[in-house]
């Protein structure tokens, strides 16, 4: 079967079929790359948060803790809304910890819940600890209430956890703020984490729940170069052998 006088000549169906083909991969390939480039300048700002929470003195958060952690998120930059009381919105990274580092990065949107301390705040960085595996597993879900899965608290900040609480040492996910260069431990309950999953096969070719399972086996070499600041940033701070 032949189309005549196409672009002044006869083309073949076939011709024209691998043609469109071709440019659909073309164009296909280009907004991956456009989406990893986007992911990757997100997975920095985390890293630049959590190195900036960290490097200083006796405000950051617990050695121990950190050591304990079993994922660890970072949302930076979080708006709050100016129209609905209490609302806000973010993106975000977390990963979980591997043998000798950090896992790839699955990218997770914030909403929903309302937080009193941060009124006047036009954007909060946040940092979670999620402390065990029953924490890790309500991420795997396509919808994560804070506080309605599982417990949470204000993480304690400072070099030791000699003051730590009793419901800190037993909350299943640990949370902290950043406004206006303040850190601080700040009870979330009532937000939703959920994850991105447009974004976490666009750039994985997997789901958040795929990329954060244990039996995800994929290396640091194998993270996309500018996603990859994120687990050798947690690396750099807590890493268990």
């Amino acid at each position: 079967m032949r189309i005549k006088r196409i672009f002044g000549a006869d083309v073949s169906l076939s011709l024209v079929v691998v043609f469109v083909l071709a440019v659909a991969v073309v164009a296909s390939a280009q907004k991956n790359d456009k989406k990893i480039a986007s992911k990757g300048e997100e997975a920095r700002k985390a890293s630049d948060v959590f190195t900036e929470i960290m490097n200083v003195p006796d405000k950051g958060i617990p050695q121990d803790l950190l050591n304990k952690a079993e994922a660890i998120g970072v949302f930076p930059g979080v708006v709050k809304g100016g129209f609905i009381i209490g609302a806000r919105g973010g993106h975000g990274v977390i990963s979980r910890r591997v043998p000798g580092g950090w896992g790839p990065p699955a990218f997770y949107n914030l909403g929903g819940g309302s937080v009193g301390l941060l009124i006047g705040a036009s954007k909060t960085d946040f940092v979670m600890l999620f402390m065990n595996t029953g924490a890790l597993e309500s991420l795997m879900k396509n919808k994560f209430e804070i506080g309605g899965e599982g417990s949470v608290a204000a993480g304690p900040v400072g070099r030791s956890t000699a003051a730590t609480t009793d419901a800190q040492m037993k909350a299943q996910i640990l949370s902290y703020s950043r406004s206006k260069g303040v850190f601080a431990g700040l009870e979330i309950k009532g937000s939703v984490i959920d994850p991105d999953n447009d974004d976490n096969v666009a750039v994985y070719g997997q789901k958040a729940d795929q990329i954060l399972s244990p039996a995800n086996t994929m290396t640091l070499a194998q993270i996309p170069a500018g996603i990859r600041i994120f687990p050798q940033t947690l690396a750099r701070y807590s890493t268990r052998r």
